[in-house]
């Protein structure tokens, strides 16, 4: 894998050198996967700041999930523009989530958006929900447009020689989940079922249905994976994923069979292992995921998300967790 500078072709930016000159985090920065397939990340993968993509044959462009802010998805346009690849005519959503959809607006019409058929109706219902929880940031111009091409279970779609599988591996992340796979290049775009650095959120989802999409991910042996937040890396990332669920789980069992609330289970829990992961305050939400389950409640069934967020708010010293988009 080579990687390209977020700047301009002869830019000098350091993506590793902490705060790019804006005063924010570094700006996102293209990393080669293989010839034509390219990973846009951004740092450093918190709330807001996703990973993207696109593959081209130099006659067609795929690109994989937008940006939370128009600015970015603008940004991510130009970088591909950079690289030589015509204009997309496709975008595909791996979850509803601003952060991945945002920036459709910035490719459509000209691109037709796919997604899982329950992506579609999530970015329906929840319309500008990052306005709602972050309403300092600067989103620019926003317009609300969800997948106008669904599929159920697999869909393939080509990109010259490229063959992209998508692959729903039912409800996970959230309820619409799309896993993106090119498997002659043996390349995996996880999006939110795989947070490398960051921890893993199901609040939306269902935390059995996580459990399961990690095993659908190992049966396609990736040797690359491009997570939905963090920096591009291999299978090995499994693996961090599916303790942390299964620790969630034990924590959900013993606190519930103690009467402990998902709050109070949350503020005793040590970390341990995962002490190190970003967005630690996305455990008590996680809990209220395992919570549901363990009481019947069906995979995805809608969670207050008043309670969680301000819960998390709680865990993370009484404020909401940080959003640099």
């Amino acid at each position: 894998m080579t990687e390209q500078q977020s700047q301009a072709p002869g830019g000098s930016e350091n993506r590793t050198g902490g705060r790019s000159r804006a005063g924010r985090v570094p700006e996102p920065y293209l990393t080669e996967l293989a010839p034509g397939a390219w990973a846009f990340v951004q740092p450093d993968g918190g709330w807001c700041l996703n990973n993207a993509g696109f593959v081209t044959d130099g006659g067609a462009t795929l690109v994989v999930d937008t940006a939370a802010t128009e600015r970015r998805a603008r940004l991510l346009r130009r970088r591909i523009a950079e690289c030589g690849a015509p204009a997309p005519r496709t975008v595909v959503n791996t979850h509803h989530h601003g952060d991945h959809t945002y920036g459709n607006g910035v490719f459509a019409p000209e691109a037709a958006v796919i997604g899982h058929a329950a992506c579609r109706r999530e970015v329906l219902a929840a319309g500008h929900q990052l306005h709602a929880v972050w309403p300092q940031v600067a989103y620019g111009d926003i317009r609300i447009t969800p997948p106008e091409i669904t599929y159920a279970d697999e869909l393939t779609v080509h990109v010259g020689e490229f063959e992209v599988r998508l692959i729903h591996p039912g409800v996970a992340h959230t309820t619409g989940d799309t896993i993106v796979w090119l498997p002659r290049q043996r390349i995996v775009f996880a999006g939110d079922l795989v947070f490398h650095g960051g921890t893993p959120f199901v609040f939306m989802g269902s935390l059995a249905g996580s459990l399961r999409a990690i095993e659908v991910l190992r049966s396609l042996d990736a040797a690359t994976v491009v997570p939905g937040h963090g920096p591009v890396t291999g299978p090995e990332v499994y693996d961090g994923v599916e303790r942390y669920l299964r620790f969630v789980g034990e924590l959900a069992r013993a606190g519930r069979a103690a009467g402990r609330t998902p709050l109070e289970v949350a503020r005793e829990a040590d970390l341990g292992g995962f002490a190190g992961l970003a967005e630690s305050e996305r455990l008590v939400a996680n809990l209220h995921r395992a919570y549901a389950e363990l009481a019947g409640a069906a995979p995805g069934a809608p969670l207050d998300p008043v309670t969680g967020f301000r819960e998390m708010a709680a865990l993370n010293g009484g404020a909401l967790p940080a959003c640099h988009a």
